[in-house]
């Protein structure tokens, strides 16, 4: 857990918190995933973690699967965009969490894989056909298929919510000044 962290739960306590956060799925030149077993739930995830203040979104990325599993990676490109129900976590010390993650996709530059001892128990490239075998939550399985299934695509749930219909009443439009024309 980082200072960050450790300092916003002291405030809070264990109340769910929306925390932003990075994932990297990271290849090796065999086609193989980079998959974590984590320490907290001793289940496969891809590896990760929250993207600290201040600190962008890929430099989180590449510090996380760094921290974890010694991996330098390159990052290629936005897989996709998580968030929902699945991505809401409750820690062992009661802690609740809801991530929003973005999904790198990386290139492996050099390193070999080891779990850091605290967070992670065990780090290893996994061939695409062994994933199903894999104990693994249902926001890592999700991440994995979408990632997976066309990697050519960056996938986002689409939106289910919407705001009403043009033909239903809704709130007053909008005058120019960005405030309510009650005209």
């Amino acid at each position: 857990m980082s200072d960050y962290v450790r300092r916003m739960r002291a405030r809070v306590g264990p109340d769910l918190v929306l925390m932003p956060s990075v994932s990297v799925l990271a290849f090796d030149a065999r086609g193989r995933v980079l998959m974590v077993r984590h320490a907290e739930t001793a289940r496969w995830v891809i590896p990760g973690g929250t993207v600290e203040p201040l600190e962008s979104p890929a430099d989180a990325a590449v510090r996380e699967i760094w921290e974890e599993t010694g991996i330098r990676v390159e990052l290629i490109r936005v897989l996709g965009v998580y968030g929902g129900p699945e991505f809401r976590v409750r820690y062992g010390n009661g802690d609740e969490v809801a991530f929003v993650m973005t999904l790198f996709e990386g290139r492996t530059l050099g390193g070999e894989p080891r779990a850091d001892g605290e967070e992670i128990l065990e780090a290893r490239y996994v061939a695409p056909a062994e994933l199903p075998r894999l104990d693994m939550p249902e926001w890592a399985r999700l991440a994995l298929a979408d990632a997976l299934a066309d990697r050519g695509r960056t996938y986002f749930r689409p939106p289910a919510w919407a705001p009403p219909s043009l033909d239903t009443e809704g709130p007053p439009p909008l005058g120019l000044g960005g405030t309510p024309d009650h005209r």
